[in-house]
Order: C-alpha cells, then sequence, then structure tokens
C-alpha cells in the first residue's frame, strides 16, 4: 500500500536562513516558519495560536533561500518530513523533526497594490502583450492580472532527492 509524505505550509520565516556546507560540499540551509490559527470558540470567543516549524533547504534551493529570504517575509514552502536523531555527550537519544523543503515560493506583497503577490526584489513591468512580467532573480516570468503569485516560477527549485544524503 502506498504512503504520502507531504507538507504545504504558508507562513513567516522566524528568522534569516542559515547557510552551512556539509563535508562533501553540498549546501543547507535552516529556517524557521510560523503558522497561525485562528478560531472561534462556542462562546464566540475568539483564539489563536501559532505553531513554529524548523525547515531545511539542501543543494540548488538552500542558495536560493540564503540570497532571497530574510525574517518576516511570507513564504509557501512544499516538502515532506523527515526524523533525525543523535545521541548526547550524556548518553541521552534527541530527536528533531524537520521539514525537508522541496519548492519554496516567496509572497511578498507588491508595494501599494491589494492582494497581488511579487518575488521580493522584483519589479514588474507591462509586457507588450498586456500582460504583466515580472523580474525576479534573473529570470522572467509571466504573470496575468490577478492570477497566482507573479514570477512563482522564479525562485522556486526541486531538489533530487537521491542527492540529498
Amino acid at each position: 500500500m502506498r504512503s504520502v509524505n507531504k507538507v504545504i505550509l504558508i507562513g513567516n520565516l522566524t528568522r534569516d536562513p542559515e547557510l552551512k556546507t556539509t563535508t562533501s560540499g553540498q549546501s543547507i540551509v535552516t529556517l524557521g516558519l510560523a503558522t497561525n490559527r485562528q478560531w472561534t470558540t462556542s462562546s464566540r470567543e475568539k483564539r489563536s495560536s501559532a505553531e513554529f516549524h524548523e525547515c531545511v533547504a539542501w543543494a540548488k534551493l538552500a542558495e536560493i533561500c540564503r540570497d532571497h529570504l530574510r525574517k518576516g517575509m511570507l513564504v509557501y514552502v512544499e516538502g515532506y518530513l523527515k526524523t533525525r536523531s543523535w545521541d548526547m555527550e550524556d548518553g541521552t537519544r534527541r530527536f528533531r523533526t524537520e521539514i525537508v523543503l522541496q519548492d519554496m515560493i516567496i509572497l511578498e506583497k507588491r508595494k501599494g497594490e491589494g492582494d497581488d503577490f511579487m518575488p521580493e526584489g522584483g519589479e514588474m513591468m507591462n509586457g507588450n502583450d498586456g500582460s504583466d512580467m515580472a523580474m525576479g532573480g534573473g529570470d522572467m516570468a509571466m504573470a496575468d492580472e490577478g492570477s497566482a503569485p507573479a514570477g512563482s516560477g522564479d525562485l522556486a527549485a526541486n531538489i533530487d532527492d537521491d542527492n540529498m544524503f
């Protein structure tokens, strides 16, 4: 029987990404992500809670995260759960469950716009056909007015799982 291990989150970064390199030269970045949940109780009292997630990105996606993400930014991330363990000096075993990122899209709002989103550092240009073009990260992507996040392919990267560990 098949199983599924997939995580999709939209949240704010709790700290700047921290890039490290493995002994084999592979780039790895760690970052924190906060998501919020709001609900109303049966007595009509509004409640909210925050959940904090540890995320890891490898290879090219790690470098993209280091270059383009900053604390407080709103991002979409997609990946899978991975639990790792290690032994402490006192003999206790520690566990940590992380989200290994496979895709990331920056969802920063454009300055002076309503609900449209744009990759951070990008600028909007009007294309010859009347559509908007998002410039960011050195790539160009077409975006219809009012469509999904502009330039979502600009800063997104997929990781080959075979090269991660």
